[in-house]
């Protein structure tokens, strides 16, 4: 009769073997590696996680119950797992690699861990570390051939496969046990020099750099000074460790400056350069719901004693030129922080020009990459408001409300918005039913005042993430009051009506009898999904439903419309 350390050993080893017999039975191991010459094995890392009767070996781990408390104690002690039951189950990875560690199945460098639930609680083990120094060495001789041909050397966009490779590989400690910072701060720079005339593939690129020095950061930066814990967020909390202290070259701190197109230049960087680097990332070009981690990694690195943390987070990054991000003139001045995404405007003198002068600093920091989910912090004396309701009365809103008085300034206030008009940004200073896409409130008063910016509030509807925002309802029952509803009007109310919410009402069915407007609203639909088309008429008739009622009763061309709206609507 077998056991149950018996049974558990028999289910732990065939979860391995079948694991690895699955991956063996793979027919595009070549074809994966290819590639890239970036790529020397698909896998590296597996991870066994013992539960009795459901026990699994995978490649993938997301970590969702590391940290948890298990609720059914193991029958095994730390003791045996670590000194029987571990040993044996590396014989068995041992085995099946000794036979495929020259294979592109298996990378570099390979780990096998483990998750136990035990007598004293969970245990997590790393049970073996495998480094295939041939591969290793090829690899390195890849990664500087590629560094100095595709980037040092080269002119061409680069591809995104390789750098989610390179990002990673010039972080590894295995690679590069000695971190030449400033070598690999430069190649991502390259990186992004490279790719920069292709927006959306620069941001891919951006993405790969960004996570691989924020993994850095996390995982192995600032584990050395801080004690970590993950909150009940997921997210990071971090104790000083006691005596932690952080070496710096003051030289090369007094050192940093930036080139003339505002790229840090770090001559002999050290570590915490590349935390920095990570933070400005963030900070630029991520989401705005990821900004915190960049302020994060600043204050960290304040803690630790960097005079250089300590000057970004009162005067910047230094991603900018001195001139670039303070203005003082006699009408205006504006300073700009972008670890803050913060811009203060003193008007000193209330006339078009202060504000020309302010519209034109603004517009000029978000060409540069300034963060487009900033907010101004505004002295004034001024206290104009767009005559909508529901928006919040922030310096931001009032700063726009009060250059909106200028017709002067209608062009540039346009060129600002369609600047900052950016899908899953939002202005800083607003929250929940109140939060707004960087552009609302210039696009939002040029609209109601001007038909020849129709066309810019149509874009920026466009643009507006309709799940996270709910302040375009707002402007569009400003929009009617003030515009009306008619043929100029149409097009723009239909694009706006297409990311209204269901809370929405207009009363402008007697507007409708136009049978002009009434063929323009009908123009403006053909060619919606039937899905959208009901959403545009929904806040004017509410259920299609009553559209039918309209028509039975109409006349003619009328008629004609009504059931082309029906039609248009899949009824």
């Amino acid at each position: 009769m077998s056991t149950l350390y018996d049974q558990a050993m028999e289910e732990m080893i065939t979860t391995i073997h079948e694991w690895f017999d699955e991956q063996e039975k793979r027919d595009d191991l070549e074809s994966v590696v290819k590639r890239t010459t970036l790529q020397m094995g698909i896998f590296n890392d597996i991870v066994l996680d013992y539960r009795p009767g459901r026990t699994t070996v995978d490649s993938l781990d997301l970590g969702l119950d590391d940290g948890l408390k298990s609720k059914q104690a193991g029958a095994f002690t730390e003791e045996q797992v670590r000194n029987e039951i571990g040993p044996k189950l590396v014989e068995v990875v041992q085995g099946r690699l000794d036979k495929l560690a020259n294979t592109p199945l298996i990378d570099y460098r390979f780990t096998f861990r483990g998750k136990f639930p035990t007598t004293e609680g969970r245990l997590q083990l790393m049970l073996l570390e495998c480094i295939n120094e041939e591969k290793r060495q090829l690899l390195l001789e890849r990664i500087h051939s590629y560094a100095d041909k595709k980037l040092e050397h080269g002119t061409y966009p680069t591809k995104r496969l390789e750098s989610f490779f390179l990002t990673s590989h010039l972080l590894d400690p295995k690679l590069f046990p000695e971190l030449d910072v400033a070598w690999t701060i430069r190649q991502y720079d390259r990186i992004q020099e490279l790719n920069h005339g292709r927006p959306d593939a620069l941001a891919e690129h951006r993405g790969e750099i960004t996570r691989a020095v924020t993994g850095w950061a996390e995982n192995q930066f600032l584990p050395q000074y801080y004690d970590v814990q993950s909150s009940a967020y997921r997210t990071n909390e971090y104790s000083l460790k006691p005596e932690a202290t952080l070496q710096l070259n003051i030289e090369t701190q007094a050192g940093q400056h930036s080139d003339e197109h505002g790229k840090q230049q770090t001559p002999g960087a050290q570590p915490i350069d590349l935390l920095l680097y990570a933070a400005v990332m963030i900070l630029r070009f991520e989401p705005s719901y990821s900004k915190s981690k960049g302020v994060t990694f600043l204050e960290l690195a304040k803690q630790l004693g960097c005079p250089r943390a300590e000057r970004m987070m009162t005067e910047g990054s230094g991603t900018y030129a001195k001139e670039d991000i303070h203005v003082k003139t006699e009408e205006v001045e504006c300073k700009a922080n972008d670890v803050f995404a913060l811009m203060t405007i003193h008007i000193r003198k209330e006339e078009a020009s202060a504000y020309q002068q302010a519209l034109t600093f603004i517009t000029h920091l978000l060409k540069q990459g300034f963060p487009k989910s900033y907010k101004i912090k505004l002295k004034s004396s001024v206290k104009q408001y767009l005559p909508i309701k529901g928006l919040a009365k922030s310096d931001t809103h009032r700063f726009f409300a009060n250059a909106l008085e200028y017709p002067e300034l209608y062009p540039l206030l346009e060129e600002y918005a369609r600047e900052a008009i950016q899908e899953f940004e939002f202005y800083e200073d607003t929250e929940g039913e109140k939060s707004c896409m960087p552009g609302s409130y210039a696009t939002f008063g040029l609209g109601l005042v001007d038909e020849r910016y129709f066309p810019l509030v149509e874009y920026y509807m466009g643009e507006v993430d309709d799940e996270h925002q709910l302040i375009q309802d707002k402007f569009i029952a400003g929009f009617v009051e003030k515009q009306g509803v008619t043929s100029q009007s149409v097009p723009a109310l239909v694009a706006s009506l297409r990311r209204a919410t269901d809370s929405l009402k207009l009363k402008i069915q007697p507007e409708l009898e136009n049978e002009e407007i009434l063929e323009q609203l009908v123009r403006q639909i053909q060619g919606l999904e039937h899905y959208e088309v009901e959403r545009v008429l929904f806040p004017i008739f509410g259920k299609v439903e009553k559209i039918s009622t309209l028509a039975r009763k109409a006349e003619g061309r009328r008629k004609e419309l009504l059931l082309e709206l029906l039609q248009a609507a899949g009824k």
